[in-house]
């Protein structure tokens, strides 16, 4: 007996007699067959509070509705489901398209077009059977991830060692763009033309006459650097540099000065586009556990990517769905910040990630689920996070079709190199950089893809561990950078790459009503064939 059949019906509130499962179970897709027969049922005004015992009667009806050969007359099979008549093209669609015009002048951002989708149940009677989902065949690898790469003992030999091994990756990304005959800093008093120099800077600050001051350090000393502000495009570039980020610096030396006039971040490259032929989800901050925690609109995202909710034009897009990406706060935690249990429904962390695994074990397992966690999730507070530890999270660890990464990580979906990073780090750049906010990450992905760093500033709100390699810096330039942590949405596209935050699936919190944070809630990208659509299940 297939189970799915009976459990799909079930969670409908339908039970279903042994002749209408005989009937439904001759088909060779007959988890569609259920599905839209579920939806042709509800369709009618009949809600999961109704007791509904489902016929043999009732699928003869539905089949002869739809023009759908009654197997059980003919004896003989028919081919999939999804090669039956049904014209998604023609269907009503709830879908929207914006522009989003809030591109900055010379930012390299690419003009990108959206697509804001309500995700509503389809009011279609008509038969619109959900398009087959493929049997996938994933081509997934772990590029980078650092779960089992931490070696710090925490001694400032470590330290040191880090910022070295930072130095050393920076500059070497820095001496490709023309910077290869740069001087060491400790040369520089002896040059008496064009400097060039690449350093980690140590201090910046603004004079009394509203220049700014640099202190550079590289392994052989340290030098100031003035950036002059009637020099207003570099002066503008100036206010964008962070404490323990490495850049290049094209000057002339004026006493023991370096008078500046130029600033080579490492940066990145334009990028060629990825071609797809699938879809790949991302969401982040689910915070299962808390009181706030949208359970309904989740649940309605599931409905949606096993195909069983949505328009026909929304299934489509969901049966092209083959990865789904978790940016971490899959669940509330436990003493993440003071009197936190008053705000919980769940108050075991093993509990919390029990309930995450049964929502999560209900998507399809046609679907790889790649996890990493953030800041409220089991794992160290301190970046580079391993991936969420088996002991707290056993019930999720079952789950098959689940990969558990670091914070960050790079994996390759089929080829499309995907960077994942929770986000913590946006604190620390929007309370320093000028011009950036939480509302605005899209701002604060570019400028961490320029410094090719995740968390270049070192010792505020961002916990960093000395490691004895620096695992957050950029090596590699990905397809996709996905990230969350904020909960407000946000895409934009940066020299080719999708820079992408999925925002929450948890309500406005207390935290948040202080400070006039208004999350977008149930809010899911979904990058369709090099195309990004926003599911709103809100």
């Amino acid at each position: 007996m297939n189970n799915n059949i009976l459990h799909k019906f079930t969670e409908a509130g339908i039970l279903v007699n042994e002749t209408a499962y005989e009937k439904i179970n001759l088909y060779n897709d007959p988890i569609y067959i259920t599905s839209s027969l579920i939806a042709d049922i509800l369709s009618q005004g009949r809600g999961k509070k109704d007791l509904i015992v489902l016929s043999e009667e009732m699928v003869e009806s539905f089949l002869s509705r739809n023009n759908i050969p009654d197997l059980s007359l003919r004896g003989s099979e028919i081919g999939s489901i999804s090669d039956l008549e049904s014209d998604f093209e023609s269907a009503p669609t709830m879908e929207n398209s914006i522009t989003d015009n809030s591109i900055m002048e010379n930012s390299n951002f690419d003009e990108v077009k959206v697509d804001i989708i309500e995700a509503v149940e389809s009011q279609n009677n008509d038969f619109n059977p959900p398009l087959e989902f493929k049997k996938n065949e994933f081509n997934f690898e772990i590029l980078q991830d650092t779960s089992k790469q931490s070696y710090t003992s925490g001694d400032i030999k470590d330290l040191v060692t880090y910022f070295q091994n930072r130095y050393h990756k920076l500059k070497g990304i820095i001496e490709k763009r023309s910077m290869k005959d740069h001087l060491a800093i400790s040369d520089v008093l002896q040059s008496k033309d064009v400097v060039k120099i690449i350093g980690m800077v140590r201090d910046i600050r603004t004079t009394k006459n509203n220049h700014k001051i640099m202190e550079v350090e590289d392994e052989t000393g340290d030098i100031s650097v003035l950036i002059h502000n009637e020099n207003h495009q570099l002066f503008e570039k100036s206010e964008r540099i962070v404490r323990d980020e490495v850049i290049g610096i094209v000057g002339s030396k004026k006493g023991s000065l370096v008078i500046a006039s130029e600033i080579v971040h490492p940066g990145v490259p334009r990028i060629e586009e990825k071609v797809t032929d699938f879809g790949v989800v991302f969401i982040s901050d689910v915070h299962i556990g808390s009181a706030t925690f949208l359970e309904d609109s989740f649940n309605k995202f599931i409905q949606w990517i096993n195909g069983d909710f949505g328009t026909p034009t929304q299934m489509e897009v969901a049966s092209d769905v083959k990865y789904l990406v978790v940016a971490g706060d899959i669940v509330d935690g436990i003493g993440i910040y003071p009197n936190q249990d008053k705000e919980l429904t769940i108050k075991d962390i093993t509990q919390q990630y029990d309930e995450a695994a049964r929502l999560f074990g209900e998507i399809n397992r046609d679907i790889k689920i790649i996890i990493a966690p953030g800041n409220h999730d089991a794992s160290r507070i301190a970046e580079p996070q391993p991936a969420v530890p088996e002991e707290y999270a056993k019930s999720l660890y079952q789950l098959k079709n689940v990969e558990f990464v670091s914070n960050p990580s790079l994996v390759s979906l089929d080829g499309l190199k995907t960077l994942i990073y929770h986000g913590r780090s946006f604190d620390d750049m929007a309370m320093t950089v000028k011009g950036l906010s939480h509302e605005n990450s899209d701002l604060i992905m570019r400028e961490l893809l320029e410094k090719r760093h995740i968390a270049p500033i070192y010792g505020e709100r961002t916990a960093l561990a000395s490691e004895i390699e620096d695992h957050l810096v950029i090596d590699q330039i990905p397809h996709v950078f996905h990230t969350g942590h904020v909960h407000i949405n946000s895409y934009k596209k940066y020299k080719g790459v999708h820079m992408i935050n999925s925002g929450t699936f948890q309500s406005q919190t207390e935290f948040q009503k202080i400070y006039n944070i208004m999350p977008t809630c149930g809010e899911v990208p979904v990058l369709h064939k090099g195309s990004l659509k926003v599911f709103k299940f809100s």
